[in-house]
């Protein structure tokens, strides 16, 4: 940057101003109302990770790992990564506090920052938020059903338009393990119609062919085996309640077997929430269970240590609602007192203690801070929709009602208690 050149927020970064955050507020109100009220807790895990949790959690092999991550080295020579999900460390947490003594499962919510070297576009940021839940300790697919009726539930109560839900199983590791060799024969039978990257996947991560743009890979895929067709009883079965359970709740969706989440963790139930109104670009939230998660991130030597514990979660994208949904603001909180300095003299003090006092008493008050003259004043109190303006001038002060509009005049030092007594009584 030359000298002189004015400094911006960094690209794919963005200011959240006032005008914005009473709409955020909204959101996060609603999310803490619903979620809340269905037994999820509040979590926030730190801006800074190990990198390894993520290698380890999220999968070496996925974009977010090879390509997506903020990472620096401490003073120590640690390598961490500014946070770019938030499964991995809420999983971290629940190995290191020991939740799995908890009464299972453990719910969490969490409304966060995250941070991802992607490119930036309408409703994708490096730093954006995400608003999400996770529920670990339970393999019952009402769990799963629970999750994705909740997030049905929210993005309807913010208004988001023209969603779908899609739906899909990638059934347990184990069932899976003997599909991805069916995958891996079909790909390498086809490689020379294959895009480079999703060549460079075959052994490590075929899912993510059915992700690809690519023209050729995109017609290889149309042929490719399905894993919904290759599930085991018992995933098969877990599938099925889940759907059962999402037909009770009335909550609409449709089967997509070419499904996958771009995380390594996921196993049985995926799910992705979409809005037309986005365009191309149209996922909103989603989510999916991570039965091995946990174990991965005790890491060899401690996996075996202590019960198993099953997870489902989700993310949604605080951006990417705003733009496809219509959350209203939440409103102002009332101003019951402006303090107004009256002319001449030195009022300043005298009106500073009124301010005090007006909020030590539970009011919402502002004071007079620019110099304004008494007219400039009144005009400022009248934009601020203030209920009382009391005029300091001195020992003596004007109390006037803004809406009745009388005024009387008062000790300075009772102005308070006769606010409180007319809200009172109104």
């Amino acid at each position: 940057m030359s000298r002189g050149e004015q400094i911006k927020a960094p690209r794919g970064t963005f200011d959240v101003l006032a005008e914005q955050a009473g709409v955020r507020a909204s959101l996060e109100q609603s999310a803490r109302k619903l979620l809340e009220g269905a037994g999820y807790e509040r979590i926030e895990t730190p801006v800074l990770e190990a990198t390894e949790l993520f290698a380890r959690g999220v999968g070496a092999s996925t974009d977010i790992v090879q390509k997506e991550m903020f990472t620096l080295e401490d003073g120590g020579g640690r390598s961490l990564t500014l946070r770019p999900e938030g499964t991995a460390p809420i999983s971290r947490a629940n190995v290191e506090h020991g939740m799995h003594k908890r009464k299972q499962p453990v719910k969490l919510w969490y409304l966060s920052s995250f941070f991802r070297h992607e490119r930036a576009q309408a409703g994708r940021y490096r730093q954006f938020w995400q608003v999400g839940a996770e529920a670990l300790g339970s393999e019952d697919p009402a769990v799963d059903a629970e999750s994705i009726v909740l997030l049905a539930a929210l993005l309807g109560e913010l208004g988001v338009r023209e969603v779908r839900l899609r739906l899909a199983s990638l059934g347990s590791s184990e069932s899976r393990a003997a599909y991805l060799e069916l995958l891996q024969a079909h790909l390498r039978a086809h490689e020379g119609s294959l895009s480079e990257e999703v060549r460079g996947r075959i052994e490590l991560n075929p899912l993510r062919a059915f992700d690809s743009d690519h023209e050729g890979t995109r017609r290889v895929m149309a042929s490719a085996p399905r894993l919904l067709d290759h599930l085991d009883d018992d995933d098969a079965e877990h599938f099925a309640q889940v759907r059962e359970l999402l037909d009770v709740a009335e909550v609409p969706y449709e089967v997509d077997p070419t499904l996958v989440r771009g995380l390594d963790y996921y196993t049985r139930t995926v799910f992705e929430f979409t809005s037309d109104a986005l365009g191309a670009q149209s996922g909103v939230g989603g989510g999916g269970r991570y039965d091995g998660l946990v174990e991965k991130i005790k890491g060899a030597a401690t996996a075996s240590n202590g019960p198993s514990t099953p997870g489902i979660g989700w993310a949604a994208g605080i951006e990417r609602i705003l733009l496809a949904g219509e959350p209203a603001p939440v409103a102002a909180s009332p101003l019951d007192l402006f303090v107004a300095l009256g002319e001449g003299g030195e009022l300043r003090k005298a009106g500073f203690g009124v301010l005090g006092a007006a909020r030590s008493a539970g009011l919402t008050a502002q004071m007079e801070l620019a110099g304004r003259s008494l007219k400039g004043q009144l005009s400022l109190a009248n934009a601020l929709g203030a209920r009382y303006v009391a005029i300091v001038e001195g020992e003596e002060t004007v109390l006037k009602d803004m809406q009745g509009g009388g005024q009387e005049t008062l000790a300075t030092d009772t102005v308070v208690h006769a606010v409180l007594r007319a809200l009172r009584d109104l």
